[in-house]
């Protein structure tokens, strides 16, 4: 998966349903590139738009999704 964003949706203003495309489908092993790509996404909206704060809401989501990528077997996670 890549960091880089779809061009339509740069295109035209980030909506709520936007970011919860982009975060629904996501794995751990993806988690923290959906977050950068989403932390990218609302950078520049005010702290009240409700697509920000959708977007602070899966990215704290994606952050708790990482921590379960790492080995299944007891290790110690994704390094952050």
């Amino acid at each position: 998966m890549s960091e880089a964003e779809r061009p339509d949706r740069l295109a035209r203003p980030v909506t709520v349903e936007d970011i919860r495309a982009l975060a629904g489908p996501s794995t751990p092993h993806f988690a923290l590139q959906i977050r950068n790509r989403i932390r990218k996404l609302i950078a520049g909206l005010p702290a009240d738009d409700p697509v920000r704060r959708e977007g602070e809401v899966q990215i704290a989501r994606m952050n708790e999704l990482a921590e379960h990528s790492g080995d299944p077997r007891g290790g110690t996670g994704v390094a952050h």
